[in-house]
């Protein structure tokens, strides 16, 4: 592999264990803050600000080893990027909702608002170990310093941010991060022109037939790949933002190189031992 394609080959360093969900230091907001419905993913419906019936007084979940047995699989598959114990932690310094209930209402409002901030800075970690990115690693230092500086935000101003805003210039630099590492990669790779695949943003590839696919360094950002057959596909360097990997059968896939994948996509998909995934995720225990 070339200078300009180095990517971190270390396990996350502390920036990333941060943006790991730690559910020993949290008072179970995924529970009770978030709503869901009956379906595929969920045995029964839950309003948000409502607790799940299977959260304990300790905040644990009850049914957490049986959880896709039971029907709950979409609680294996959520990740919070850490965003639970910071506001546990630290916006409210350790003040639970069932001991301080006059500040529930306001917690569930700004967990998801923290988890937008942490998924952001997972993705800007991440675009700053990249080698091709290095020409704009100033704007994307400031970036996360301006991210990190809002995840600090007293609860008052936390959910008064215009967080589609501030995700929308932060897309435009991961954007570019991706346009400056595909096209390394290709070079670096000497992909042929004929090999490129091209898809647009939001892709409609539901259910579609891509056993054994070339798609290095494809650009899959927002891409439906519900269903796909992905076995044997060739991912590295693709742009993984946002994909919907639901049910996606990547046994045998070689994603180490793609970028911007996370833990949730990952734990979504129908893997296996021969699944090849980036160090800075892990292998689902469901696999």
């Amino acid at each position: 592999m070339s200078e300009d394609l180095e990517y971190s080959k270390a396990t996350p360093d502390n920036s990333r264990l941060s943006l790991q969900a730690d559910c020993e230091s949290c008072f179970g907001l995924c529970c009770v803050a978030l709503p869901f419905a009956a379906s595929a993913d969920f045995a029964a419906d839950k309003n948000a600000g409502q607790p799940c019936k299977n959260l304990q007084d300790d905040f644990r979940c009850g049914v957490h080893d049986s959880l896709r047995q039971l029907g709950y699989r979409g609680c294996t598959v959520f990740d919070c990027f850490g965003a639970g114990q910071k506001v546990s932690r630290v916006t409210y310094g350790g003040l639970d909702w069932r001991k301080a209930p006059e500040f529930a209402k306001q917690m569930f409002e700004v967990f998801p608002i923290m988890r937008q901030l942490h998924e952001l800075l997972w993705y800007l970690n991440e675009a700053l170990t990249l080698g091709p990115a290095r020409p704009i690693r100033g704007e994307l230092s400031l970036a996360l310093e301006k991210t990190e500086h809002l995840t600090n935000l007293a609860p008052d101003a936390i959910v008064k941010l215009d967080v589609a805003a501030h995700r929308a210039d932060v897309n435009q630099l991961l954007l570019r991060t991706s346009e400056l590492v595909r096209a390394a990669f290709l070079r670096s790779h000497k992909v042929p022109a004929g090999k490129r695949k091209t898809f647009s943003r939001g892709a409609d590839l539901i259910g579609a037939k891509l056993r054994g696919a070339d798609l290095r360094a494809a650009n899959l950002r927002g891409s439906y790949l519900i269903a796909a057959d992905l076995r044997g596909a060739d991912l590295r360097g693709a742009d993984l933002i946002g994909a919907d990997f639901r049910d996606a059968d990547i046994r045998g896939a070689n994603l180490t190189e793609s970028i911007f994948l996370t833990q949730a996509q990952v734990n979504a998909a129908k893997g296996d031992a021969d699944t090849k995934l980036p160090l800075t995720v892990t292998r689902p225990p469901h696999w």
